[in-house]
C-alpha cells in the first residue's frame, strides 16, 4: 500500500516528495515537543498539486496532515500513524493580490504573518492577528488555530479578519468560501467554520484577508501593581472604560522574575504584577487617550504607571514580553502551557484560584497573556521525570480547567486543541454538540483522512 501511494504522489509532485525517513523526520514535530514519523512529505507549490495529493490519499485511505512552520504548541501537526503523509504548505508563500481600495489582501497559506504585515504596512494597513511567533508562523497556521495575539482585544481574531478561503476537502473537492466584501449573508458561514478547525475539515490553499488602516499614533504604558489580584482588577476596570486599548498584556510576579534582569532599574522593587498597555489613534487624540487609560489603570494596589518616552523603550518592553515563552521553555522544556480564557470580570477570581492551586499542589505556576480578552497563558512548571511532580501537575491542571469552565470560560483561546488537549474537550462541549461536529467532519472528510485523532475526542 505504501508503495502505491508513494507512486501516486510522485506522479503529481516529482522531486517535491520526500520519502527518506531522515528527511521526513524533521516534519513530524511541532512546538509541543511531540514527535511522529510520517511516511512521506509532500511539498506542493500550486492548488492543483494540493488537490492531487488529497485525492491520492483519499483513494489509498492514507492519513494526511497539513502543516506550516510547526510553531503550534498542541501536537496538531504531529502524525499518529507511521503511514501518514505530511503536506507542508511552506512553498505556497505568494502574496497574490493587495487591493488597497477594497482593503484586502489575497495570500497563499505558506506566507508568514510578518511578510503580510510588512507588505500591508507599505500601503498604510495591517492585518490584526499578530502572534508572538509572527516572524516565522504562517498565515495558514494562524487560520488553522485562529491565532490572534495582543491586538485581538481591539481588532479581533482571524475569524473577524478573514473574508474568504479556497480549500480542498478530504475527498479532493475545491470550495471557495466567503466574499470579497465586508458584508455577506448568503448561505452558511463556512469561512468561520474552517478557521480554527486545525486542518480536520479541509486544506487552505488561498485566503482573502481583511486589512485595517494603521493608526498614525500609538502610546505604550507600563503599569505596575503590588500583586496579581490588583492587576486583574485593573484589567476589568480598563476594559469597562470608553477607551479600548489595542493591546493589554499581563505578567504576574513569577513571569516578571523570569525577565527581571531585562527590566532592571525600571520596576518598583515590590512589583508583583505588570500590565503592558497600548493605545492607538489620531495624533491629536493620543495624549488624551493615553491619559484616560492611565487613569483607568490606577486602581487599588497600583504602584506606578509609566509612559514609554521613545521607540527604544517601547521595543524593549515588547521584547521582554515576547521573551517570556522561550525563557520558560528553557527553564522547563516539558512545562504545561494552557491558554485558557474567562470573562474579563472573572480574571481576579481566576488569578486568586491559580495562586491557591500553586500552593495546594506544590506546582510553580507562571501566568502571562492577553488580559484584555481574559486570555491567560497558565504555565505549570514541573519535572516530568519526577512521577510525583507529574501527578501533582495533572491534578493541578484538572483544577485549573474545572475553574475556567465554572467561570463561564473556555479551555483554549488561540493555541487550539490538537492532540494534547483533545481529551479535555468533552468537559466543555456537550455530547449532542460533539456528535454534530463529528457529522460535519464526515461531510467535509468522508473517510476521515484529514488530521485524524486531533481536535475532537472520539464519541461512543
Amino acid at each position: 500500500m505504501s508503495q502505491d501511494i508513494t507512486e501516486a504522489l510522485r506522479a503529481s509532485l516529482g522531486d517535491s516528495l520526500l520519502t527518506d525517513p531522515a528527511d521526513c523526520h524533521t516534519y513530524g514535530y511541532d512546538n509541543s515537543k511531540l514527535q511522529g514519523q510520517p511516511m512521506a512529505v509532500a511539498l506542493p507549490t500550486t492548488h492543483e498539486q494540493v488537490v492531487a495529493v488529497v485525492r491520492a490519499c483519499y483513494e489509498h485511505d492514507t492519513p494526511l496532515l497539513a502543516r506550516g512552520q510547526g510553531t503550534g504548541t498542541t501536537g496538531a501537526t504531529v502524525p499518529l500513524d507511521r503511514q501518514s503523509v505530511i503536506i507542508s504548505m511552506h512553498r505556497m508563500n505568494r502574496l497574490i493580490e493587495l487591493d488597497r481600495d477594497n482593503r484586502l489582501v489575497v495570500v497563499e497559506p505558506g506566507i508568514t504573518n510578518q511578510q503580510v504585515q510588512q507588505t500591508a504596512a507599505g500601503q498604510g494597513f495591517f492585518w490584526p492577528p499578530d502572534p508572538t511567533s509572527a516572524a516565522v508562523c504562517t498565515v495558514g497556521g494562524n487560520l488553522a488555530y485562529n491565532s490572534a495575539g495582543p491586538r485581538a482585544v481591539k481588532y479581533g481574531t482571524p475569524r473577524e479578519n478573514t473574508l474568504g478561503l479556497c480549500i480542498v476537502t478530504g475527498d479532493g473537492r475545491t470550495l471557495r468560501t466567503g466574499v470579497r466584501t465586508t458584508k455577506g449573508v448568503v448561505g452558511y458561514d463556512l469561512t468561520r467554520l474552517m478557521i480554527g478547525s486545525e486542518g480536520t475539515l479541509g486544506i487552505i490553499t488561498e485566503a482573502t484577508l481583511k486589512l485595517t488602516p494603521l493608526q498614525p499614533a500609538k502610546r505604550t504604558l507600563r503599569a505596575e501593581y503590588r500583586d496579581m489580584h490588583s492587576a486583574a482588577k485593573a484589567v476589568a476596570n480598563i476594559m469597562a472604560s470608553p477607551v479600548t486599548p489595542c493591546a493589554l498584556e499581563f505578567m504576574d510576579g513569577n513571569a516578571i522574575d523570569m525577565v527581571r534582569d531585562e527590566l532592571a532599574g525600571r520596576l518598583a522593587s515590590d512589583t508583583g504584577a505588570l500590565l503592558i498597555i497600548e493605545v492607538d489613534g489620531l495624533a491629536s487624540q493620543i495624549d488624551e487617550l493615553a491619559e484616560q487609560v492611565s487613569d483607568s489603570a490606577k486602581t487599588t494596589g497600583c504602584l506606578a504607571v509609566h509612559q514609554a518616552s521613545n521607540e527604544a523603550e517601547v521595543a524593549a518592553l515588547w521584547d521582554v514580553r515576547k521573551a517570556l515563552s522561550p525563557a520558560l521553555r528553557r527553564v522547563a522544556p516539558k512545562k504545561i502551557n494552557e491558554d485558557v480564557v474567562v470573562p474579563v470580570s472573572c480574571i481576579p477570581v481566576l488569578v486568586d484560584r491559580l495562586s491557591e492551586f500553586s500552593k495546594t499542589h506544590g506546582i510553580h505556576i507562571v501566568n502571562f497573556g492577553h488580559a484584555g480578552n481574559g486570555n491567560l497563558h497558565v504555565n505549570l512548571l514541573y519535572n516530568p521525570d519526577d512521577a510525583g511532580q507529574q501527578k501533582r501537575a495533572e491534578a493541578c491542571l484538572e483544577d485549573v480547567f474545572s475553574t475556567v469552565l465554572e467561570l463561564g470560560g473556555t479551555l483554549s483561546g488561540e493555541h487550539g486543541i490538537g492532540l494534547v488537549k483533545r481529551d479535555w474537550v468533552a468537559k466543555e462541549i456537550g455530547p449532542d454538540s460533539l456528535q454534530l461536529m463529528h457529522a460535519i467532519k464526515r461531510q467535509f472528510d468522508p473517510k476521515g483522512i484529514l488530521n485524524p485523532g486531533k481536535a475532537l475526542p472520539p464519541i461512543d
